[in-house]
């Protein structure tokens, strides 16, 4: 069983998705003219323009959401493993797969709000809804919703929080079964208030987490601040195969960055639009726009915290496969978070293991968040026409049953599995959103002829000819009415 999984796991996750999501992310740069870059701005600005409602909420929280989603264990263990077996050109890499990732983050999260509906008073959206509307294939669509409950609810959340438990155990000396307790009480508390209670908690952690490791991260930089410009060339020369040390492993470089930029970033996997549905906005590409930039946020911000306080420090390993080791500072250990525990302890002695700690909790914490939200949201697709509450209750003890017993007991299987289905969703959402590439397209000049016009962007699916965008057309219309009057 577990030979045929891995089997399945390197099939899945090969090359050839690699290649899939850097080709569709550059296709969709070109398409639509490089909107990272033009519309960097109205990213920024669209982050603090919507506000929520009784059925939606605000693109901070919905942006916050899905970056709980996309900064997770990755952020720390994936750049370590990057740099390992890649070497620091797979930091630029990292960078280059973010910037074109985002032209797909873009299409994949507008899609979702032009498909998206209202259930059971609240927002509800993502592929299993775009497939089903936009290309009217109902089978594909609960093929999809299928493999992301069984992944995102069943096999991930469990293995995220083995994570926080071996962290808090190695830092702190507290039981794993004491940690899964907490952890399934903090989550419970937080699931069982809905969607908003999870934006809410969204909204408070995640720029917390963030900007708290960033902030530890320019501690260590500017204690290191004249090894800056090496390590900013170091990167660069690598990248190219320029540098005398690592030019030969330019292949690993671009393989390895790519590879975990796409794993940590997400775009175009089918993750972050289930978050970006739930969004109260007047227009599409607001949403579009604003999980752009939450790609930027997880690959140059918090992965670029990570590199630079490895690489600053001296603090890591090179053993590209099948080779020689380059560098071998820390002597015989696993790529992972010890690289970062080691680079911190180098400025703040004896703060290394529970800074990492700290950090996994809560990136591993959100993720399992996000991880919920996701199933519940696909749950409630295959559930629609079911007047019964009861398979969400369900779902939420059972995902706090898989938390608590991650903690005590996690097997690789379950990682190879969660692999599994986060891979196949990848492929399904990236083949969906390839096929809905007019609609997609379509939403973009809307918004921009608007804005050029001087108008605060409204969506219209009848002018521009896109059927069934059934909120928009029929719900859309009378809310935005009332609260123009209301205003």
């Amino acid at each position: 069983m577990e030979k045929f999984v891995e089997w399945l796991n390197d099939i899945i996750w090969s090359q050839y998705l690699v290649y899939l999501c850097l080709a569709t992310g550059l296709f969709y740069s070109l398409l639509t003219r490089f909107l990272q870059v033009r519309h960097m701005k109205e990213m920024i600005k669209q982050m603090f323009q919507g506000k929520s409602s009784e059925a939606g909420i605000s693109s901070f929280q919905a942006l916050s959401l899905a970056l709980s989603g996309r900064v997770g264990t990755g952020n720390i263990a994936g750049v370590a493993t990057a740099i390992a077996y890649g070497g620091p050109g797979a930091v630029f890499w990292m960078w280059l797969i973010a910037f074109v990732g985002a032209g797909s983050a873009f299409v994949e999260a507008a899609l979702a709000q032009v498909y998206k509906t209202k259930q059971d008073g609240q927002f509800r959206g993502g592929p299993a809804y775009y497939i089903e509307k936009g290309l009217k294939m109902k089978w594909y669509a609960v093929l999809f919703a299928i493999v992301t409950v069984l992944a995102t609810g069943v096999l991930l959340p469990g293995v995220q929080a083995n994570s926080i438990a071996a962290g808090m155990e190695n830092a702190f000396g507290i039981s794993p079964t004491i940690t899964g307790i907490g952890i399934a009480v903090l989550l419970g508390a937080i699931i069982f208030g809905g969607v908003k209670r999870i934006a809410r908690a969204a909204e408070l952690i995640v720029p917390f987490m963030a900007l708290g490791y960033i902030i530890v991260a320019l501690f260590i930089v500017f204690a290191n601040i004249t090894e800056l410009p090496h390590v900013l060339s170091l990167i660069f020369r690598s990248a190219f195969g320029m540098d005398a040390a690592f030019g030969g492993i330019l292949g690993a470089a671009i393989s390895w960055g790519v590879k975990r930029g796409i794993y940590s970033n997400e775009a175009g996997q089918g993750t972050a639009p289930h978050a970006a549905a739930a969004a109260e906005v007047s227009h599409p590409a607001k949403q579009g726009l604003v999980q752009a930039f939450s790609v930027y946020v997880d690959t140059w911000f918090v992965c670029s915290a990570t590199a630079f306080m490895i690489l600053i420090t001296g603090m890591y390993n090179v053993t590209p496969e099948g080779k020689a080791p380059i560098v071998q500072t820390l002597g015989d250990v696993e790529p992972g978070p010890i690289f970062t525990q080691k680079a911190v302890e180098t400025v703040f002695p004896g703060f290394g293991a529970p800074f990492v700690a700290v950090a996994l909790f809560f990136f591993a914490f959100t993720t399992i968040m996000a991880y919920y939200y996701m199933a519940e949201t696909n749950l409630a697709y295959i559930t629609r026409r079911m007047k019964a509450s009861w398979p969400q209750y369900a779902l939420k003890v059972a995902i706090l049953g898989v938390v608590f017993y991650g903690c005590v007991k996690t097997a690789k299987l379950a990682w190879a599995l969660g692999d599994i289905g986060v891979g196949s969703m990848a492929w399904l959402n990236i083949i969906a959103i390839l096929l809905l590439t007019k609609p997609a397209l379509k939403v973009l000049k809307d918004f921009e002829e608007q804005k050029k016009a001087g108008k605060d962007p409204v969506f219209d699916p009848v002018k521009l000819g896109i059927t069934g965008a059934d909120f928009w057309e029929k719900e859309y219309p009378t809310s935005h009415a009332k609260a123009v009057n209301e205003d």
